[in-house]
This record gives structure tokens, C-alpha cells and sequence, in this order.
């Protein structure tokens, strides 16, 4: 079980607090934890850490404009499927809703010890295989270069109909990606009776990293037996 288990920094002394002292939520979202000051994650600094939340607000900002039902009770279960830093869950500072944060087992850099400093939960996961719904499924799902990162290693559309089996009817999912990822989600989902549509970068059209909003419709069988929306 050792390797499952996030331990916290190494301490010099009795009197020190391993896990660093924690700040009162939400505070201590976005303080910055003990194992990044003491430069126990590889290739995070405390200024790259700061900056990483100041570039998810930012993100946040601009989803909240794209999607009004964000932070209005209507999303609950919200997951993020490449989780990082922990951002954009502290970005959505919500007590309307809660994040399952995932960080994907190939990801470049193992970063679950922070999400849990900042008072968030999460877990690793191969997005090569089925993620565990129980016991609920989510309204709310945010994709950030998940495609990207899995290319050439497993099947976008494996990950897209296991995205649909744990997506609630009416639900959500925010990919952001670069366009030509996009363009190919979007052919895809709209197989899958999803409405898309693609939006520019917060920092205009001319930036390749798009952002493709789909929701996910429900079925019904019509009269001659086919299914529509």
C-alpha cells in the first residue's frame, strides 16, 4: 500500500508541523502548502504555484460567462479530469458544489499531496480505463488537455463514451484543448447526440488552445423506433 499512500515533507524537528499549518477554509485554497514551499513537488515553485491559480481563475471567469448554470446550484458532482494543481476547483470556491479532482497516473508531474493541502479531494486514474462512479454520477465535467495528453495511448472515443456513462443527462463537460484536438471531440460527440459549440480563448481567436462547451441530451425512442433528442 506505500505507493497509494501521499506522504507529507520530511521534517527537521519535533516542533515543526509536517504537513505545514493549515489555514482556515477557504483560506487555505489557495495558501501555499508546506511541500511547495519546501520544494517537495519537482519543477513547482511557490511563484509557478501562485501563478498556476491566477491563470484558473482567469479560466473560471471565463467559464462562468460561457455557462451561466456555473456556482447556481444546478451543478453539484463536478469532476476534473486533469486536475493539476488543484486550480480550478479553488477557482470555483463554491459551496453549491464539490470537485473530484483527478490527476491521470502519466501525467508529468504526481501533484495529488497538493490537492489535498488545499482542503480538496482527488485520486489517480488511467483514463484508459473505467473510472469507479459509485455512488454517484456528476452534472459537470471539465476536460483540460486530457486529449492531448492521451494521445496515441488509448482511443479518444474509449474516453469520450466513458465521459458519457458518467455525465448526467443535461449535464456539462468543458474540454479545453488545442483546436485541432477540438475539431475531432466535436465530430465525435456529435455522434453521441451531445450539442457543441467551440469558443475562443479567453485571450482572442488568434490563440491555438480553443474551449468546447458540450451537453449531453437525453433519448427517447420515437414512434419508428429510432432514437432522438
Amino acid at each position: 500500500m506505500e505507493t497509494c499512500v501521499t506522504p507529507y515533507p520530511e521534517i527537521n524537528s519535533p516542533e515543526e508541523v509536517a504537513g505545514g499549518e493549515l489555514k482556515t477554509f477557504p483560506q487555505r485554497l489557495n495558501a501555499i502548502p508546506r511541500r511547495i514551499a519546501s520544494g517537495s513537488v519537482s519543477r513547482v515553485s511557490v511563484a509557478s504555484y501562485q501563478e498556476d491559480n491566477k491563470l484558473w481563475k482567469k479560466h473560471v471567469k471565463a467559464y462562468k460567462r460561457i455557462n451561466k448554470y456555473i456556482d447556481s446550484g444546478r451543478y453539484r458532482n463536478v469532476m476534473d479530469m486533469n486536475a493539476g494543481l488543484g486550480g480550478f476547483a479553488a477557482a470555483l470556491e463554491s459551496s453549491k458544489l464539490w470537485v473530484m479532482n483527478v490527476v491521470p497516473i502519466i501525467a508529468e508531474k504526481a501533484t495529488l499531496g497538493v490537492i489535498y493541502d488545499r482542503g480538496l479531494i482527488g485520486m489517480y486514474h488511467d483514463w484508459c480505463e473505467a473510472f469507479s462512479t459509485y455512488p454517484r454520477t456528476y452534472d459537470l465535467i471539465h476536460a483540460n488537455g486530457v486529449f492531448s495528453l492521451y494521445k496515441n495511448i488509448c482511443k479518444m472515443e474509449d474516453i469520450l463514451l466513458e465521459m458519457d456513462r458518467i455525465l448526467r443527462p443535461e449535464g456539462a463537460v468543458i474540454f479545453r484543448d488545442n483546436v485541432d484536438v477540438l475539431i475531432k471531440v466535436k465530430r465525435i460527440v456529435a455522434g453521441m447526440r451531445w450539442n457543441t459549440r467551440i469558443v475562443d480563448h479567453e485571450d482572442g481567436p488568434y490563440v491555438s488552445e480553443k474551449i468546447l462547451v458540450a451537453v449531453k441530451q437525453y433519448w427517447t425512442v420515437g414512434s419508428n423506433g429510432t432514437a432522438v433528442n
